[in-house]
């Protein structure tokens, strides 16, 4: 399967870059520029293993996914369960460690496309469409980390974190 994959240094500690990858609502918009709306579905409030997600990308494509993993503060992970026509399969992964004076944040998403014929043409233009967005994307999100705003709300998120005991 295709993956693109993209990394960037934050000077916030795991945990906090975590918190900050998941903010919801305006917040995220402030940094996320791939997201026009997203919302929880099914009756959740939070992430977390198993919840469902609805996301409205800002280019249009709607696409409704799973957590299959949740470990703050270190990844998460989400598969897609229904979404544009030429994905056969979608998933990305978001990890964050320790590096220096902050944090590592290390994303890939990982891919192929449909119908099975067209894998030879679409996929290299795939590499490049969503290759170009994620690079775009983890930039945002190291922006978003020097935002008070969406720091404020991360830190909200991290206070009111279930403990993992």
């Amino acid at each position: 399967m295709p993956q693109v994959t993209a990394e960037i240094h934050v000077p916030l500690p795991p945990d906090l870059a975590f918190a900050v990858s998941q903010t919801t609502g305006e917040v995220r918009l402030r940094w996320d520029p791939f997201i026009r709306r997203q919302y929880f579905l099914d009756g959740a409030t939070r992430a977390a293993k198993g919840v469902r997600t609805k996301t409205h990308a800002r280019v249009g494509p709607t696409m409704i996914s799973r957590y299959v993993s949740y470990r703050p503060p270190s990844n998460v992970g989400m598969t897609m369960e229904s979404g544009p026509w030429f994905f056969d399969t979608f998933g990305g992964g978001w990890r964050f460690t320790p590096d220096g004076e902050g944090a590592k944040a290390s994303w890939k998403y990982t891919y192929t496309v449909r119908p099975r014929f067209l894998r030879p043409i679409a996929e290299p233009i795939g590499q490049w469409l969503l290759g170009r967005e994620i690079r775009a994307r983890i930039a945002a999100f190291a922006k978003g980390c020097a935002d008070e705003v969406v720091l404020a709300e991360a830190r909200r998120l991290l206070a009111e974190q279930p403990s993992l005991d």
